[in-house]
């Protein structure tokens, strides 16, 4: 059984406040648009990192993170990209491998918007954290907590925080 704390869209910024939530966590999964590398090394001195890099990621952050990462945790298999789409609407270079061999996770920033589904078509739960920074439209910073226990995603919760 592992914690998750899902994070996208921090565009640099790293607080108290996420810190908190990233100590209660076994691992932090960030979905691109880090900002900069002191929003991952803050979060590495504490817990273990998953990351992609996203759109507004520079060659430094990209040298250290992939544009997908797809990885198996307790045994559900886990796909993550930045720019990803949703379901019905996927990035039309992913397409074809959702269509062929889907994860069971599917997990992406990019919009500033969460968002929670199950894509019934492919057999996916697809995931977007919306933005845990403070630079975009949103209004309230989010991020989502959950917990992966033998083949099944377990206790979603929502987190926000006022921008």
């Amino acid at each position: 059984m592992k914690k998750i704390l899902l994070l996208s869209d921090s565009h640099s910024y790293i607080d108290e406040t996420i810190l908190k939530y990233v100590n209660q966590a076994d691992e932090v999964w960030h979905a691109g648009d880090i900002g900069s590398l002191e929003v991952t090394d803050a979060i590495e001195k504490l817990k273990p990192l998953r990351a992609v890099y996203g759109n507004i990621d520079d060659a430094k952050i990209r040298g250290e993170f992939p544009l997908h990462h797809r990885f198996i945790c307790e045994s559900v298999d886990v796909w993550m990209t930045h720019i990803g789409g949703s379901p019905g609407r996927y990035n039309p270079d992913i397409r074809e491998e959702m269509k062929t061999n889907p994860p069971k996770l599917f997990i992406c920033g990019h919009s500033h918007i969460l968002k929670v589904m199950h894509d019934k078509k492919n057999g996916v739960l697809f995931m977007n954290p919306g933005a845990a920074g403070k630079h975009g439209f949103h209004k309230v910073c989010t991020m989502l907590r959950f917990v992966v226990d033998s083949g099944s995603i377990k206790d979603l919760e929502v987190v926000e925080f006022k921008r």
